[in-house]
């Protein structure tokens, strides 16, 4: 019972179920007030016709002299359906007519003798059974002396009433079963769906990414979309777990090659390999050279850690871009000038900023180091700097192989590096995320064969300084 299969067609033949009973008892009770007003009209349309039908009759009779006309009950009653009183005075000769009387405190008389006909419910004398009744004055000259009476039992209207609940009791039968096969198939079409996702749900909760999911209805509808969704986190998940073991297969080959480096050169000193003076400083910057390795993975390790789960913090204070970015320059001179590559540099301005200036460098020293990653042997690597009002501009270009244009955004992502089998990954996601967290934006341009542009541009008050010629190394 808990099961949507059950709860929904549930809760909709609920719905229907309540929506129904409402209808047919507004409607019964609409029948019956029509039904009565109906008979009472009726009524008073029968008592109006029989009582100007006796006075012109009785007026008749007295003009020429006669007795007063006989009213003939039985016949009226049997042609009419209606059963027939009289109150007041005897104005019908006897009860030769068969007409029955009906005593005078039935009727309200301060209508009757203003000439309106008065609608009632009685019980005559000796019956047990109620009559819905009209009353009519009867009156010759300007005196009312009596009133004549139509009446109709109300177990026949209540008759009616049964016949009508009948009625609308098959016609409710048969709304339900055709609501219940009509439920029956919309809970169809609306779980199958829902329950295939459920079931996918299952086994990508297992990490079985190759779910078989349902086709979406063409209909676009929110199951349609919710597939739709559905199959793109599936996807999603799926390439972020290879993403995942791609990682920690670079990320253990990263580890494992400088430590098996400083395990050999500790070895080779520990056995005495390395004796002499200049083995032994260069077994021993060699161990410098791996640690600095392993320090700097695993600090890159370290602020992706902190920057997914929103710890990263930072620190604000003056800084001198350009002084910042000439300070990144000098750490890739002398790379530059062993592989002869064209390293130049146009800072054309001087833009002092409110911000982490430590970040700063970061970012600008992960895009000149994959710069220098990138582009071969005799290349170019160019550092920009230009600034406008509200915002500044460091660029960072290169002659490397490029980047497709389906892969420009993915080398942002973790864990990716494009081409595959370049470092770990990380530099350009840290650097983005940093670019964020400073309140700028790191944006790739790039062409293939032709090298790729970064541009990480930060928001910042600017103030201009000298523009001084730009260092170039070859």
């Amino acid at each position: 019972m808990r099961s949507l299969r059950f709860r929904l067609p549930a809760l909709f033949l609920g719905g229907i179920l309540v929506a129904a009973l409402v209808a047919a008892v507004l409607a019964v009770r609409l029948f019956q007030d029509y039904t009565t007003e109906r008979t009472f009209a009726d009524l008073r349309r029968q008592a109006a016709g029989l009582a100007d039908l006796y006075a012109q009759q009785a007026r008749t009779s007295i003009d020429e002299g006669r007795d007063a006309p006989r009213f003939a009950a039985p016949l009226l009653e049997r042609s009419t359906g209606s059963r027939i009183y009289y109150a007041g005075v005897e104005i019908f000769p006897g009860q030769i007519s068969g007409l029955r009387k009906l005593d005078r405190s039935v009727l309200d008389w301060s209508r009757l003798d203003r000439g309106a006909v008065q609608t009632l419910e009685f019980e005559p004398p000796g019956g047990d059974r109620v009559y819905l009744a009209a009353a009519h004055p009867i009156s010759l000259g300007n005196e009312t002396f009596g009133a004549l009476v139509v009446a109709k039992p109300r177990a026949e209207i209540q008759e009616r009433w049964v016949e009508l609940i009948e009625r609308v009791a098959i016609a409710f039968l048969v709304g339900l079963a055709v609501a219940l096969g009509l439920v029956w198939y919309l809970s169809r079409r609306l779980t199958q769906p829902v329950l295939a996702l459920s079931r996918a749900a299952d086994q990508v909760a297992e990490r079985r990414y190759g779910a078989e999911l349902p086709q979406p209805p063409s209909s676009g509808d929110e199951i349609a979309h919710l597939t739709e969704r559905f199959r793109e986190m599936t996807e999603r998940l799926a390439e972020a777990e290879a993403h995942e073991r791609n990682f920690l297969v670079r990320v253990s080959h990263e580890l494992r090659t400088p430590l098996t480096a400083v395990r050999g050169h500790v070895d080779a000193l520990r056995e005495g390999v390395a004796d002499d003076p200049e083995a032994r400083e260069a077994s021993l910057d060699a161990i410098r050279a791996e640690t600095d390795r392993l320090a700097r993975l695993v600090g890159d390790l370290v602020d992706l850690a902190k920057l997914d789960a929103q710890r990263f913090t930072l620190e604000e204070h003056e800084v001198e871009l350009r002084l910042l970015l000439e300070r990144a320059y000098q750490s890739f001179a002398e790379e530059a000038r062993r592989r002869d590559i064209e390293y130049d540099s146009e800072l054309d301005a001087d833009p002092v900023l409110q911000t982490d200036g430590d970040r700063v460098l970061q970012v600008i020293t992960n895009l000149l180091d994959n710069a220098f990653s990138w582009t071969p042997d005799g290349g170019r690597v160019t550092l920009e700097l230009t600034a406008d009002p509200g915002f500044v501009t460091v660029v960072v270009a290169d002659t490397g192989p490029g980047i497709a244009p389906e892969a420009r955004e993915r080398v942002f992502h973790p864990f990716v590096s494009e081409p595959e089998g370049h470092g770990t990954g990380l530099g350009l996601t840290i650097s983005r995320e940093l670019a964020h967290a400073l309140g700028g934006e790191l944006e790739l341009e790039s062409e293939l064969g032709r090298g790729s542009r970064f541009r990480f541009r930060l928001p910042a008050s600017y103030a201009p300084g000298r523009r001084s010629p730009s260092p170039s190394m070859r």
